[in-house]
């Protein structure tokens, strides 16, 4: 029996969420076949067959966490012998292991990349090396799921001091439950009904609990860096979309034809790219030392969706260098994507500024965070006709949008915004006019 180990899917992830199990024990499976999906907290990773064989056990539940080099699941070769398993230098580092008594979470946030080399998840819980070693299991540690260790951390437990009752000294739930109530604390704290208000808990009902996993804390993990490290500035103008909304209707039944749905996005991507040309300071970015400008050579353009794995932005890569029908064409593709939960890895990095469309949500106003490390956001409102003066003085029926930026202000300042704004605005007020620009 061969032992198959989750790899190393990059950039120092130590764990991952099992979402999907595609096959069961006893099934046959092929080479490059999928085997399993698993969640780190920016793509979906499909783990794929490395030869051909019947799988003999699922080391790891779905809504469980495996670790990276720990045993994901096991297989026979089509002929019933074992394949030599590779030589893997990290093979023996300390495994944790999953119990079946653990929490689940199958809703868990999904995207997708189509290889098993994938992105970041959070950092390997450091274990205490007073452990006593009567109490280790076969990798030389307190074997013990997620969920057993956090409750062993919050009723302030040492996990050794946990007589463990499952194979080779497990602890399991039961366990920790037992010495808590023998030692007359309180009540497990996945149950706040117990607490002294367990009355007044009762009639409002208990609070629901789950882990902040996958995008939903990348993302968290990313706004807490980006509003703690960036000094932010925010502007805001209106933009007349009249002309804009009319010339969108007049070619929509060309994009349609072509399987394509024009929205507002492309025409706001497309004058974004024009307007870097004369302003590429909002298309650069520090480095991390913060005392180099980098400007970037292509505009990836990001927008962020609210999809059913949470935020995510992914972005339009050379917009600069691509048609209106074919920016409108990605934008389709990546929102499809996105409000699925599967997005490439690719899509979601490379970004050099980005788009919030608050206004399809039915919003005006917002002050948005820049996706670090680009220099600059704009938060676009929902478009209005309201009554304006037009230049003869006559009152007449405007579309108006309002769009709120927010600015690095090491690289960038209100006057460097605000022409910027202006040269975006004009070609969104005139769209006819980028017809010169495009090359």
């Amino acid at each position: 029996m061969t032992e198959f180990k989750l790899p190393d899917i990059g950039e120092g992830i130590v764990e991952c969420e099992v979402v999907e199990w595609r096959v069961a024990e006893g099934d046959a499976i092929e080479e490059d076949q999928p085997v399993v999906e698993v969640m780190t907290d920016k793509a979906l990773v499909e783990i794929t067959a490395p030869e051909g064989g019947r799988v003999t056990k699922l080391h790891v539940a779905k809504g469980e966490i495996a670790k990276v080099h720990a045993p994901l699941f096991a297989y026979e070769m089509a002929d019933g012998e074992s394949a030599a398993e590779p030589e893997d230098a990290e093979a023996s580092a300390p495994a944790k292991e999953v119990d079946d008594d653990a929490d689940t979470d199958t809703g868990a946030p999904r995207l997708e990349t189509p290889a098993p080399q994938a992105s970041t998840v959070c950092s390997a819980e450091q274990e205490r090396p007073d452990r006593a070693a009567s109490g280790q299991g076969p990798h030389g540690r307190i074997p013990a799921s997620p969920a057993v260790r956090r409750l062993v951390r919050e009723h302030d437990l040492r996990l050794e001091d946990v007589p463990g009752s499952g194979k080779d000294g497990r602890v399991l739930k039961e366990d920790v439950l037992a010495l808590v109530e023998g030692d007359g604390a309180a009540a497990e704290p996945v149950a706040p009904a117990a607490a002294s208000g367990r009355g007044q808990d009762q009639a409002q009902g208990e609070i629901r609990v789950e882990p902040l996993r996958g995008v939903r804390a990348a993302m968290a993990r990313q706004m807490v860096a980006a509003a703690s490290t960036i000094p932010h500035f925010q502007y805001g103008e209106e933009i007349d979309v009249t002309e804009l909304l009319a010339l969108r209707e007049r070619l929509k039944p060309r994009a349609e034809a072509r399987e394509v749905r024009l929205t507002l996005m492309p025409f706001f991507m497309k004058a974004m790219a024009l307007a870097i040309r004369d302003y590429p300071l909002l298309n650069s970015r520090l480095n991390e030392a913060g005392d180099e400008i980098h400007y970037l050579p292509c505009c990836n353009i990001g927008m962020a969706v609210d999809g059913r794995a949470g935020l995510m932005v992914p972005n339009v890569k050379g917009v600069e260098g691509l048609s209106l029908l074919d920016v409108a064409g990605e934008i389709q593709r990546l929102t499809a994507a996105a409000r699925e939960g599967r997005v490439a890895q690719a899509d979601l990095q490379g970004g050099t500024i980005s788009i919030s469309n608050i206004g399809a949500l039915g919003g005006t106003y917002a002050a948005p965070i820049i996706n670090a490390p680009e220099s600059a956001i704009v938060a676009i409102g929902k478009s209005q006709w309201l009554p304006r003066f037009d230049e003869a003085g006559e009152l007449t029926r405007r579309a108006i949008m309002t769009v709120t930026w927010a600015g690095d202000h090491r690289l960038l300042d209100g006057g460097t915004i605000a022409r910027f704004c202006n040269a975006w605005k004009g070609y969104l007020e005139d769209p006819e006019s980028m017809l010169l620009e495009l090359s």
